[in-house]
């Protein structure tokens, strides 16, 4: 009868808390978030048709860019269909089912993001401090090394995470202090000790954002120091260019990464975490193909390219 009693308290459903409480603030944020979400689908698909379609953006830099738009595109899709519609259904509900397999998808997607961010960093310090090695050191084989090792990571986190979180016990508190099933706000739900899954958190988010943060420190280093021995201002503002869409993407993805995870997981820091994941669960997905699309020459250029042909057919 005990075993019973407890099956029974144990949780099946959940309920996502959403953005906000307030009941007149939820028809504007379904249309807010559903411009972004059309923005973000748009942006990325095009940019992936464009790179797809062009062969002279058949190079590394495209080749990570390609994928960093594929990531997005999916990883947008993991969540957000379901935040639109909680936004205007009565109650926000999730299967438990759904929430591990959300929190798996959601986890494998921005932690590939992560270092899909990284092997684009290596590419722009190998493009800029040796470039007559260029084409021998990223060739076809090393950027297809380091794009399956970005999804590797993603896949062995993601597993790490949802299978801690899968030995742990629900039995009330279903409500989640969040749009989406994420790693901190499920654990102040567990009935048992989340100790585990807090020492994995730390040594996992630890990994994932001191590593890659560090190559790109050091790449973005090595990068200013060969900009400052070119004599021409031209030349400088040049070489910057290149770096510099990537610069603001990664600025937008760790620093909102970091202050999400590499907090005290409370209510409080919950709250907070919830509004700076916006940034990098909506917001970037949405500006990277913007940002690498209005910042890159090649990239209007072929868009452009692209629409006259797409006119000329229209009109014979």
């Amino acid at each position: 009868m005990r075993i019973l009693a407890r099956n029974d308290s144990l949780v099946t459903e959940f309920i996502f808390a959403g953005l906000t409480d307030h009941a007149e603030l939820q028809q504007p944020l379904f249309y807010l978030f559903l411009m972004i979400y059309i923005v973000t689908m748009v942006g990325n698909l095009g940019l992936i048709i464009l790179i797809g379609i062009n062969s002279h953006l058949h190079t590394p830099m495209y080749y990570f860019l390609f994928n960093l738009s594929f990531i997005d595109l999916c990883y947008s899709s993991v969540f957000t269909p379901k935040m639109l519609m909680n936004f205007v259904s009565k109650k926000d509900v999730i299967s438990y089912v759904g929430c591990m397999t959300q929190l798996f998808f959601f986890l494998f997607f921005v932690i590939s993001e992560n270092y899909m961010l990284t092997s684009m960093a290596f590419d722009r310090y190998v493009a800029i401090c040796n470039p007559l090695l260029y084409r021998v050191t990223m060739s076809h084989q090393v950027c297809s090394v380091l794009t399956l090792a970005a999804y590797v990571m993603g896949f062995a986190g993601a597993t790490a995470h949802t299978g801690c979180m899968l030995r742990l016990t629900f039995c009330n508190a279903n409500i989640i202090n969040h749009y989406l099933c994420d790693i901190l706000p499920l654990l102040q739900l567990s009935c048992t000790s989340t100790y585990v899954n807090e020492v994995v958190v730390l040594i996992a988010v630890g990994i994932n954002i001191t590593v890659p943060s560090f190559t790109i420190l050091v790449s973005y280093i090595f990068i200013l120091i060969s900009i400052l021995l070119i004599k021409s201002t031209q030349g400088r503002s040049k070489v910057f260019s290149t770096c510099s869409s990537h610069i603001i993407v990664i600025s937008l993805f760790f620093g909102s990464a970091a202050f999400m995870y590499l907090k005290y997981s409370s209510p409080e820091s919950t709250d907070q975490g919830k509004v700076s994941s916006i940034f990098y669960t909506n917001v970037g997905p949405m500006l990277n193909p913007l940002i690498y699309s209005l910042r890159n020459k090649d990239v209007k250029v072929a868009l452009r390219k692209a629409l006259i042909k797409i006119q000329r057919r229209n009109i014979f």
